[in-house]
């Protein structure tokens, strides 16, 4: 499709089309360059259309979520991405106790359905920052609980515009990932959830916020836990790991790392793509130098 179709397009429909779009505005690290095309559907038609127009450069498709946990290079001038619209963020009640949330509303927003439903089991969404679809993507999670401890199903639709629900069963979870295809873009989820005291659910929810106050940084431009714990190398988690290894001092540019929690990195105030996998490759290389322990990444990184 010529970009001349596509304005074309873009005026048939309620969705939106930006093109030479930035991003910037849309991570939390506030860090990012301009999209080729950036494309907000507000029905599922437009969805499956958008993709059979684009067919032929679905290679550089990229869903954006909430932007919580990921690091957009400057250069990113052939990609383009996909937010999906308000239509997208609805959130319902079924027979069974079962929650329906649209894969682009917050992960906290669901958290406070359940328990204004007297709905438990979700409360640990109210920690998780960003999207439905981005915690199911990476089996988000945190106080001992995870997405694969609650999802039913998800409803996707694929690069080539096929919409169709996968069964939890089928999907295979493991620390902070799933074995879901890149090329499928999730719609919405459906989620188990039990009966109990309102009181009690919200005294939880109180509880795990303020857990997450006094560890975490808030209000800050930060990608949330940079590295994963390691699995089966060693009982530290990775914020003592890179404590150890890695002068807390250390920066490049406006990147630097938390006071608060060493696995979380900061932009200080106008810190660059480069200034912060810089930084992330650094601390990486200390603490590979120190333990032995090659640390894995939980931000993603478009580059």
């Amino acid at each position: 499709m010529t970009l001349k179709n596509l304005d074309s397009f873009s005026k048939s429909i309620k969705g939106k089309i930006r093109f030479n779009y930035s991003l910037k505005n849309h991570t939390w690290l506030n860090i990012g360059g301009n999209a080729k095309i950036f494309f907000v559907p507000e029905t599922l038609g437009e969805l499956r259309d958008f993709l059979l127009f684009m067919k032929k450069e679905n290679k550089n498709i990229f869903v954006l979520g909430a932007g919580s946990n990921l690091l957009i290079s400057e250069n990113i001038k052939n990609h383009i991405f996909i937010k999906l619209g308000k239509n997208f963020n609805k959130i319902s009640l079924k027979e069974d106790n079962v929650v329906i949330a649209g894969c682009s509303i917050l992960d906290k927003k669901v958290s406070e359905f359940a328990c204004s439903n007297h709905l438990s089991g979700l409360e640990f969404l109210s920690c998780i920052p960003g999207s439905i679809g981005g915690g199911i993507r990476m089996n988000s999670g945190c106080f001992g609980s995870e997405f694969k401890d609650v999802l039913l199903s998800v409803q996707v639709m694929d690069f080539n515009g096929r919409a169709f629900t996968i069964n939890s069963k089928n999907i295979k979870f493991d620390y902070r990932k799933t074995n879901l295809p890149k090329n499928l873009i999730f719609l919405s989820a459906s989620f188990k959830t039990y009966k109990r005291d309102r009181k009690e659910i919200e005294e939880n929810i109180n509880q795990l916020i303020q857990k997450k106050e006094k560890s975490q940084p808030l209000k800050v431009k930060t990608g949330g836990s940079t590295f994963k714990n390691p699995q089966n190398q060693t009982e530290k988690k990775v914020w003592e790991l890179i404590k150890e290894s890695v002068d807390n001092q250390s920066s490049f540019g406006d990147a630097k790392i938390s006071q608060k929690h060493s696995n979380f990195f900061i932009n200080s105030k106008n810190a660059s793509f480069d200034n912060m996998y810089n930084l992330i490759n650094f601390v990486k290389k200390k603490v590979k130098e120190k333990t032995g322990i090659s640390l894995e990444l939980e931000l993603e990184i478009i580059n």
